[in-house]
């Protein structure tokens, strides 16, 4: 560790972790003043203005329509017209006459498609380790029911596509997410946001745990001015501080203090440069 690492950690923790101090990539001061500026109008409360529309079958089919024909890729939406019987288990079938017998006749409108997820973490994520941690005491093994684990940060404007169902609710698409990366860390700390361009502002809403994204995609269409979707921390704020002890609350005081020393610091740094390009402007 370099003299001015600020990392801290429990001594029997110490074998187990591994730093990887670079910084999560294209994490520059660059960046950080563009997305200030285009999320400067930020609400979580604000509903959609399709969020409670209501749509019988034949409409459902008028949207996919009209939405497959709008998009110039193949992630189209697709009516599921039946469910079909494999191997006892009752699967989508988007053709009614499917050779295969067992056709299920699907009578509330059900379909599929695919939504675009952009990962927008702060933090690192941790994944099974794949590496043996070497333990602290040569030839002693770590005590039973420690899970050794990797974290790292994921590439900055990390994006995922999801085929997903109608039905399928918000948690069910961070589950599925976590799961492509192979992340191992509690889904509840994360949140799947809708994001929507208005009048040059942008408003952010957190999905609730049973919300549908592939309907809000069916209502808003293609456009990812409209409707986006992001995975972000989940910053809910609900914290029983009573449950740690004395310890881990000042140490939780002590991580805070840096955090709030780095953020100054990138902020000076940024209107340093603005103050500099402005004086050699003039």
């Amino acid at each position: 560790l370099s003299p001015d690492c600020s990392f801290t950690c429990h001594y029997r923790c110490r074998a187990l972790v591994r730093l990887d101090c670079s910084g999560p990539p294209g994490a520059g001061d660059e960046d950080d003043g563009n997305e200030q500026v285009l999320e400067k109008d930020t609400n979580v409360d604000e509903p959609s203005e399709w969020e409670k529309t209501e749509l019988d079958q034949a409409q459902v089919e008028q949207r996919i329509k009209e939405y497959n024909s709008q998009i110039n890729s193949n992630l189209f939406m697709s009516l599921v017209r039946g469910r079909r019987r494999a191997g006892g288990v009752t699967v989508p079938c988007p053709d009614p006459t499917h050779p295969l017998t067992g056709v299920l006749q699907n009578k509330d409108g059900s379909y599929t498609g695919f939504i675009k997820v952009q990962l927008k973490l702060v933090r690192p994520v941790s994944v099974p380790a794949t590496k043996r941690v070497p333990s602290p005491q040569a030839g002693r093994p770590h005590p039973q029911g420690v899970k050794r684990r990797t974290s790292f940060y994921l590439p900055k404007g990390t994006v995922k596509h999801l085929h997903i169902l109608s039905h399928t609710r918000a948690s069910e698409v961070i589950d599925a997410l976590l799961r492509k990366f192979t992340v191992i860390d509690n889904p509840r700390k994360f949140a799947l946001f809708e994001r929507s361009e208005k009048d040059e502002q942008v408003y952010l809403r957190k999905l609730g745990d049973d919300e549908q994204p592939l309907r809000l995609r069916l209502l808003a269409g293609p456009s990812e001015k409209v409707l986006s979707f992001i995975l972000k921390e989940n910053e809910t704020g609900e914290v029983n501080w009573d449950a740690f002890t004395l310890p881990e609350l000042h140490n939780f005081l002590l991580i805070l203090q840096r955090e709030e020393e780095e953020h100054v610091r990138r902020l000076r740094h940024r209107y340093a440069r603005c103050r500099q390009k402005m004086q050699e402007a003039l």
